[in-house]
């Protein structure tokens, strides 16, 4: 087995060049339209967000845009600490403030993107600070869109707006009218996305601002925690710290996963250009098992690096899906997958660290 460094799980590092290149070049003209104006961004600190304001300051340089970009954070500080080249930027302004409550910034803030994704967060916080965060949070960045004069509101939503998808469904398409449990906690995620994407709807029929809405499944890239409840991180962690690859359960679960690069393609080119209140899925439908995907980590980064599976497939058990049909977003806006899987993978190990073996 190839020696790797061990895994870093905070880093700061900036975003690859040839990733913001990428974004770049299948964005570039797109941009005119924030030139000399101000993006207004929630969860400018995670996952999401960290992939959108790197691309934002990008493109600002190299096309001269004169914009800037707003950036609400419960703690500067720690966000400084964290990614100095982002927070410290002349470009970017950060407000402090919580989102159920913040004081609305001075000015206007012709798009307002809507990132806070509370994935994470909802390990630790519970059920119902997830759902009021989702709620009480969409709420009242829409009573600041209204009160800056927005123009374009972009909200990430969920794939897990549709509830458990049927097995008989492969790839679950927008037009799909399931739902969460009302009645489990556990879907409180779920439904406080559900919830959102309702406040959007009628923030758009109240006072007319265009609420684009972009339903997130799985990801892949740097900054994704590789000690979370993400399966792909967390394959990605174990190769790096020399541990064996874990499955918790038989591995035939099926998910896809996008590179964050292709995520903020998307995600501009939505905000921008995407279709009010036509809900797109955003994600790749390659979908793999469980089983392949820890699979595939191992052949790009470490092959013959053991795995472990904890139980053995149920025969004739139908897999659990979570896999997005995007073909909404090829016709609408012409968005595709342009980054294969096994370079996501290595892209993202490199990133922490791992060097391919010459």
């Amino acid at each position: 087995m190839t020696p790797t460094p061990p895994a870093v799980t905070d880093p700061s590092g900036a975003l690859p060049q040839q990733d913001l290149d990428h974004i770049l070049e299948h964005t570039g003209a797109l941009w005119n339209q924030l030139r000399g104006r101000k993006i207004f961004l929630t969860g400018g600190t995670g996952f999401f967000g960290h992939w959108l304001l790197e691309s934002f300051l990008a493109a600002n340089a190299a096309f001269g845009l004169d914009a800037g970009v707003t950036v609400l954070t419960r703690s500067p500080e720690r966000f400084r600490r964290r990614s100095p080249h982002l927070a410290n930027h002349p470009a970017v302004t950060l407000h402090t403030g919580d989102i159920q409550s913040f004081t609305f910034p001075a000015g206007q803030f012709p798009f307002i993107l809507h990132a806070a994704t509370e994935s994470v967060a909802r390990e630790t916080h519970g059920a119902t600070a997830t759902f009021s965060a989702i709620v009480d949070g969409t709420r009242h960045c829409l009573s600041f869109a209204r009160a800056c004069g927005a123009e374009r509101f972009l909200f990430t939503s969920s794939g897990a707006v549709y509830g458990p998808q049927p097995a008989q469904l492969s790839h679950i398409p927008e037009t799909y009218r399931g739902a969460p449990d009302p009645a489990s906690p556990a879907s409180a995620y779920g439904e406080g996305k559900r919830a959102a994407e309702l406040l959007c709807a009628l923030a758009a029929t109240d006072f007319g601002v265009e609420c684009v809405i972009a339903r997130c499944f799985a990801f892949v890239g740097p900054h994704l925690p590789l000690d979370a409840h993400f399966a792909i991180g967390n394959f990605i962690g174990s190769v790096l710290r020399g541990e064996p690859v874990k499955i918790q359960g038989d591995g035939t679960a099926r998910r896809s996963y996008l590179y964050a690069a292709d995520l903020a393609i998307w995600l501009w080119a939505m905000l921008f250009d995407g279709p009010p209140l036509q809900p797109l899925n955003v994600g790749s439908d390659h979908d793999l098992s469980i089983l392949e995907i820890a699979q595939a980590v191992v052949a790009a980064l470490a092959p013959g690096h053991p795995i472990e599976i904890a139980q053995p497939p149920v025969p004739g058990k139908a897999p659990h899906r979570y896999v997005p049909s995007v073909d909404r977003a090829y016709q609408s806006l012409g968005l595709r997958e342009r980054i294969g899987l096994a370079d996501a993978i290595q892209r993202t190990a490199a990133w922490h660290g791992w060097r391919r073996e010459t």
